[in-house]
């Protein structure tokens, strides 16, 4: 990029910043209906299950690769494949 095309670049780079950093974006939002529910909030039932150790082992390697906890794994693997059984 010559010299001229970059300084156009970091001008309308810094022109977009300024006019997000001083609007209140709140009321576009709302009116736009640009907030979406993503997943509804539900009520979860505590349980207690028994499991092989060399299973949460697995889990654990599993959760640990996508960052997340391995329960949050658990919840993941049986919510993706309860209805195959």
């Amino acid at each position: 990029m010559n010299g001229g095309t970059m300084k156009k670049l970091y001008k309308r780079t810094d022109n977009q910043k300024k006019e997000f950093e001083r609007r209140d974006l709140g009321n576009d939002i709302v009116k736009d209906q640009a907030s979406v529910v993503i997943r509804p909030k539900v009520r979860q039932m505590p349980t207690s299950i028994l499991l092989d150790p060399a299973i949460i082992i697995k889990l654990k390697g599993k959760a640990h690769k996508r960052g997340i906890g391995y329960q949050t794994m658990l919840k993941i693997v049986l919510h993706e494949h309860v209805d195959d059984y």
